[in-house]
């Protein structure tokens, strides 16, 4: 796209529709800085942040930092970091232009400017977003994978990291070398007890450092638990042409997402934090009921429609909740199996929050892959789907619809759909995956178990649990033989 670019410049002659920054940009300073700068953030803790912004408290600018692709660098710099958020529902798209982040770094370019940028008095956050898969740690168990490549390369190579924990520990041990308090460790990815994990894991390799190091962190860092729910597709060119159209100017990556945001935060921000109660989120004493709801109703029914609706053929999430089939099995999931493993706070009306969830799958508008959804399945099953169903499990339950997510998760990786064209399978555990599949060919009884061999994903119990096994193994000889559709009406058939 061609044309004059949004810029600081450009905000007085946006459309009156859109809503832009009000406060003075060039008076904020740079409180929070956040590593991985995705869609995610830019949709959800970023448009929190610039509400705090514009109700007056110019400290918490964020400074965004990309750990891989200068992608975003690329396209955020050039417009002094502003972008816009396009809010799609039912009644039209809403364009708000978002002036938290002051700038972009590309940490593999310069380790060290992300290090000092960390190490900065102002900064009192340091936020993440970088995936399940960014924290290098064992899904199944949350400890740190000490073979990790990365982990291996940064314990080598302290000042010049490539992971998360590895800037998150060398910016520590500058604050605490000069004297300064440690920033509080905000996550914001979807981890069982995320706050705790990630404490567990930057603690861990802080103490292969140095033994002391290791305990400094884990007890004088706050690492809060947190809750994130919004719905935020990957931005298309078609996105960006039509979020150009709006504004009159061209934004180079605008996100798209959902009306519906959630945000429940554990109170422990030791050096300050915006106030981001005022702007709508919830600030909680225990996060772990609400992160629970969320893992389980939200992100293992989307986990579960993604790889069926993607096997199904159908596209986007909205496409699979069109099928009568999969959206009767996503609303018994949630109420039958998922729902009797959570305890919730007295008032939550869990009733409302599914009805909500089956809404917000069915807008049309967000376009939401299948595809993306079905991406490092091996990093999601723990959290969304297994946990579950050791619950059920427990409690002597059923476990029909969870092993039919997780087995159509197995019919997915094999890399082959039911026409026998290629999937384009995406996971960090990609080379061990297709080695499993390709020793055990396209046979049930022996292509589950050999997955279940994966003991980061499915730990040592449930492979050796026949209460697991046998309905997983089923649902995957159905999905083989019958095709996705069929196994999907046959299990709703039966109630």
């Amino acid at each position: 796209m061609s044309g004059p670019r949004l810029s600081p410049a450009a905000l007085s002659a946006l459309p009156a529709a859109v809503a832009k920054p009000t406060y003075d940009r060039a008076a904020v300073k740079t409180g929070i800085v956040h590593l991985g700068i995705g869609a995610f953030h830019r949709a959800h803790m970023a448009v929190y942040t610039d509400h705090a912004l514009a109700a007056g408290d110019l400290r918490w600018g964020i400074l965004g930092a990309s750990l891989r692709s200068p992608d975003t660098r690329d396209a955020l710099n050039p417009q002094d970091g502003l972008y816009a958020v396009a809010v799609k529902g039912p009644k039209g798209t809403e364009l708000r232009v978002v002036g938290a982040i002051k700038s972009v770094l590309v940490a593999p370019e310069d380790p060290e400017a992300l290090i000092r940028a960390m190490a900065h008095p102002d900064v009192r956050i340091v936020s993440l977003t970088v995936t399940e898969k960014g924290y290098c740690h064992d899904p199944a168990t949350g400890r740190l994978k000490e073979d990790h490549p990365d982990v291996v390369h940064d314990l080598a190579n302290p000042f010049a990291p490539r992971s998360a924990p590895g800037y998150l520990v060398a910016a520590l041990e500058r604050r605490f070398a000069a004297g300064l308090p440690p920033f509080t460790v905000l996550t914001c990815d979807n981890l069982p007890s995320n706050g705790r994990t990630v404490r567990n894991v930057v603690a861990r390799f802080a103490a292969l450092r140095d033994p002391a190091l290791g305990r400094r962190v884990e007890t004088e860092v706050a690492f809060p638990c947190t809750m994130v729910d919004r719905i935020v597709p990957a931005t298309t060119d078609a996105d960006r042409a039509a979020v150009t159209q709006a504004l009159g100017v061209v934004d180079a990556w605008p996100v798209v997402t959902e009306p519906f945001t959630q945000w429940v935060i554990e109170d422990r921000f030791p050096q300050g934090r915006p106030d981001w109660a005022a702007v709508g989120a919830q600030m909680a004493a225990d996060v772990e009921p609400y992160e629970a709801m969320k893992l389980r109703l939200l992100n293992g029914s989307h986990s579960t429609l993604a790889y069926l609706g993607y096997l199904s053929g159908h596209e986007t999430v909205a496409d699979a909740m069109a099928d009568d089939g999969i959206a009767t099995l996503v609303a018994r999931l949630m109420d039958e199996e998922v729902t009797p493993t959570l305890h919730m706070p007295p008032g939550t009306d869990l009733d409302a929050y599914k009805r909500s969830l089956i809404e917000r799958f069915r807008n049309p508008e967000l376009r939401h892959r299948t595809w993306q959804i079905a991406m490092d399945g091996t990093q999601k099953l723990p959290q969304r789907l297994l946990g579950t169903a050791r619950d059920r499990l427990a409690a002597g339950a059923s476990i029909d619809r969870l092993a039919l997510g997780v087995a159509a998760w197995m019919r997915y990786v094999t890399g082959i759909d039911e026409n026998g064209a290629p999937i384009d399978v995406r996971d960090p555990l990609l080379d061990r995956i297709k080695a499993l599949c390709g020793e055990a060919g396209p046979s049930p009884e022996r292509l589950a178990p050999a997955l279940m061999t994966i003991e980061q994903v499915f730990g040592r119990d449930l492979p050796s649990d026949q209460r697991f096994t046998a309905p997983v193994i089923a649902a995957l000889r159905s999905l083989f033989e019958k095709g996705a559709a069929a196994t999907v009406r046959d299990l709703v058939s039966k109630g």
